[in-house]
């Protein structure tokens, strides 16, 4: 019985050679891949003809409102600021963590209000799911279970306070992350940064005024 297993054994790895060749071993005939993995795609090489199109160009314009990887789309220059120094792209001047916003947004009363709608939107894509929409640390991740996502108004434990946080604190927080918040320096460009610090801060104000309006009714009552 073990003679016609050695048999068998031979046999089909005689088979597997035969299919398959021995490691390093070259062949006039393209090799049979069991698992591809994407080695022959359908695809159009660069500066290259292609018969899919009527004109015979593989080379193909941007689709109608692509955005360029470092350009400008109309609102916001796309720059992500990888290696740049100054407080525009660090938050940081002269050693420390400046306090408002940067000369090169330009910000007019009329660019302004446009800023601080811009920083609401990006809030809410890439922040109010850990954080709130109101900011109140109260977002999808933390009723899903998430402990330790911060009130953007309170002090937390060891003294984190986001309300007295420098501008450029809260910049370099969303650049490189801190704690279990991830780095969003290469998801969020720099200007929409600034805009969420902007939105914010506006937030926070709000807060404020909510808070002074209540204690000043407290007193009346």
């Amino acid at each position: 019985m073990l003679k016609y297993f050695f048999i068998v054994y031979a046999f089909v790895a005689l088979a597997i050679l035969g299919i398959f060749g021995i490691p390093g071993s070259k062949f006039e005939r393209p090799p049979f891949r069991l698992f591809p993995d994407m080695d022959e795609q359908d695809k159009v090489k660069g500066q290259q003809p292609s018969d899919f199109f009527a004109d015979g160009k593989g080379s193909r314009l941007p689709a109608p409102g692509t955005v360029p990887n470092s350009g400008d789309n109309g609102e916001f220059s796309v720059d992500f600021g990888a290696g740049r120094t100054g407080y525009f792209y660090t938050g940081i001047t002269e050693g420390y963590y400046g306090t408002g916003m940067p000369t090169e947004l330009e910000l007019t009363p009329e660019a302004a209000e446009a800023f601080l709608a811009r920083g609401e939107d990006r809030y809410g894509i890439f922040c109010a799911i850990c954080h709130g929409a109101s900011g109140d640390g109260q977002g999808t991740v933390s009723k899903l279970g998430l402990a330790g996502v911060r009130n953007l108004h309170e002090t937390g434990e060891a003294g984190f306070d986001p309300a007295n946080y420098p501008d450029g604190k809260m910049f370099e927080v969303i650049t490189h992350g801190k704690g279990q918040m991830g780095a969003y320096g290469m998801n969020i460009p720099v200007e929409d940064r600034w805009a969420i610090i902007a939105y914010v801060r506006a937030m926070q104000e709000a807060r404020e005024v909510s808070k002074e309006d209540l204690a000043q009714k407290g007193e009346g009552q």
